[in-house]
């Protein structure tokens, strides 16, 4: 799923791109035109709220498969901004509420209703951070949104229309697989690399962290290879496995600290290391894992707001790509973010936001 919109919305007509980018992700995921209306109509809300309330941000879409499904593909839509906030996101959420002339107020209401999930995140002066997630199917009238413990958000650089990186998680008889892959440099070919690793992990997540990425370097060695990490959590043991080859990080949270870890120099796919550390430590309900390719600054600064730590992963993990670069300090490089939560299989609660 290396396919990337993404959209900066600086004037109006850049709302029409931001609603065009939602329907042509929906078109590649194959679907219907109901729900490929509802994403647009998300996109649309999102990108206006951004010219109305925030004085421009930008917009992600990005293609996503839930880890009880790898066939099937959910759409994403992100907005970021780092505009003045919201005060009152509950308020925010009720149709009605509106603090622009001549809106009719809404908009955050409306994302809530079309979209599998929503959620979002907002500090006054910091500004605000939403994601939607579109099924193929809708969640049905007064359904509960459906969480997931995983969440993420790519982008190209130069807004390129095909990435280097991806993502993936597959659930496994009681094992919860992450997968990130960054594709050694960039365009078409970076990006089949790290589609291939992905693909692979759906026929081998039940396999223990190293042994998949050996898999994976057989595999990788008909393309230029790429760099991988894999985190995997069992949840009879209450233990988070990690294993990594290449420029990728990870930092995993537990308590009140933060803990690094570390992979080891390689490429799969083309130099793979005789020996491949085995990092393992205690996955709590109180437990964060963020895993991110070489795009995100190295010296990037761990969230330790709670209130965004207890939101969707895929909001926190856009959150933690905004705030890592702005735009008089553009990405490097293609960037992929990951988050892994606990998974408590609850369904969204408004009054925590």
């Amino acid at each position: 799923m290396s396919r990337v919109w993404e959209i900066p919305v600086h004037d109006s007509t850049r709302v029409r791109d931001a609603r065009m980018a939602a329907r042509e992700a929906c078109v590649e995921a194959g679907f219907v035109p109901q729900r490929t209306a509802d994403a647009e109509l998300v996109a649309t809300e999102l990108a206006t709220n951004l010219l109305k309330h925030a004085g421009g941000g930008r917009m992600v879409v990005n293609l996503v498969a839930p880890p009880d499904d790898a066939a099937r593909t959910s759409v994403q839509v992100f907005s970021l901004d780092h505009g003045p906030g919201i005060a009152d996101v509950a308020a925010a959420l009720r149709d009605g509420h509106s603090t622009a002339d001549g809106s009719l107020g809404a908009g955050l209401g409306s994302c809530l209703r079309s979209a599998n999930a929503f959620d979002l995140h907002s500090l006054p002066g910091r500004g605000t951070v939403a994601a939607a997630r579109i099924d193929p199917e809708p969640g049905g009238r007064g359904a509960p949104q459906t969480r997931l413990p995983v969440g993420g958000i790519t982008v190209s650089l130069g807004q390129a229309e095909q990435c280097g990186d991806a993502w993936g998680c597959v659930r496994s008889d009681g094992l919860l697989t992450l997968l990130l892959a960054d594709g050694l440099g960039h365009g078409p070919k970076a990006a089949h690399a790290s589609a291939t690793a992905v693909a692979e992990l759906r026929r081998t997540a039940h396999l223990p962290p190293v042994d998949i990425l050996r898999r994976l370097h057989t595999v990788l060695r008909r393309t230029r290879g790429a760099a991988v990490m894999v985190a995997q959590v069992d949840s009879e043991r209450a233990e988070l496995s990690f294993a990594g080859v290449g420029n990728v990080g990870a930092r995993v949270r537990t308590g009140d600290g933060w803990t690094s870890l570390v992979s080891h120099p390689g490429i799969v796919g083309a130099y793979f290391p005789a020996h491949v550390p085995l990092r393992r430590v205690p996955w709590r309900r109180d437990s964060l894992l963020v895993v991110h390719s070489d795009g995100l600054p190295s010296r990037w600064t761990p969230p330790e707001d709670l209130r965004l730590l207890a939101h969707d992963p895929s909001v926190v993990a856009a959150a933690i790509l905004r705030d890592a670069g702005s735009p008089a300090r553009p990405v490097r490089d293609d960037t992929s973010v990951a988050v892994l939560a606990p998974d408590r299989r609850t369904s969204a609660d408004d009054s925590r936001l």
